[in-house]
């Protein structure tokens, strides 16, 4: 997780690099809903890196996914890239 530069210094944003949404998508690609969260926030990057300067220098896309972010990161920054997720399921 790395804060974002073009924030309000008060503010702390989640921000995935592209090496980050493509091992989470990978990591993630069978479970019930982070596979599908992981999948969108790619396309999202995808999007804008074809409409823009790129994901990295846009910053109103991942200001967007904030809570998509959120949702996979988990309450534990340090556990996002762990195989099982029991905090997140599908209802």
């Amino acid at each position: 997780m790395w804060p974002c530069l073009w924030t309000r210094p008060h503010r702390n944003v989640t921000f995935f690099n592209t090496y980050e949404i493509d091992k989470l998508a990978a990591q993630y690609a069978r479970h019930p809903v982070l596979g599908p969260a992981t999948k969108t926030l790619a396309a999202l990057r995808d999007a804008a890196n074809a409409h823009s300067d790129g994901w990295c220098h846009w910053p109103k896309p991942a200001r967007a996914a904030a809570n998509l972010m959120a949702l996979i990161e988990g309450d534990d920054p340090q556990r996002r890239f762990d195989d099982v997720r029991a905090d997140v399921t599908a209802t």
